[in-house]
């Protein structure tokens, strides 16, 4: 398994293009907010509707990620679930809109990811995940690994100084 520093390397190989990194700035979040209301729009088994709101394809997706970016990075996956918190509390304001929620996300799905697209129209490069679908994953987490950076805080585990045995 490649490590955390790898994924967000080669991620960010890219993405250097300053127009690019504005436009993910802003779509990446807006595209996983996105997700994460139209995976809660989506119909539940009644027994466990029954039991919590929370326990639906959003909450078990995220729940996923988490424990992806856990094995990735545990302080990441603890500023991952942060952010989780907030943005399923960004989805739950967008439930009490006029019109359904999935219409809302679908379409804030749609222009974040032409965002996206134009993004890389100005990179010059074509989107890492037509490499491989896991950076769907780790673009979150590069957005996230830019905010520890800047605040000083360390998100890669330490290389151990003994040689391989």
């Amino acid at each position: 398994m490649r490590t955390v520093t790898q994924w967000l390397d080669e991620y960010g190989d890219s993405h250097r293009n300053p127009v690019n990194k504005r436009l993910h700035s802003a779509c990446v979040p807006a595209i996983v907010i996105a997700a994460i209301g139209l995976l809660w729009s989506l119909p539940v088994p009644a027994a466990l509707a029954a039991l919590s709101p929370w326990l639906n394809w959003a909450t078990l997706a995220a729940a996923l990620s988490l424990v992806y970016y856990y094995l990735l990075s545990p302080p990441l996956s603890l500023g991952s679930a942060i952010v989780f918190a907030v943005m399923f509390a960004i989805v739950i304001a967008l439930e009490r809109l006029a019109w359904p929620l999935w219409q809302t996300c679908g379409a804030i799905f749609v222009i974040a990811w032409i965002g996206q697209f134009i993004g890389h129209a100005y990179e010059g490069k074509r989107p890492s995940f037509f490499k491989d679908l896991q950076f769907l994953l780790i673009g979150p987490l590069w957005l996230l690994a830019f905010v520890y950076r800047g605040l000083g805080l360390p998100y890669a585990p330490r290389r151990s100084s003994r040689p391989d045995r």
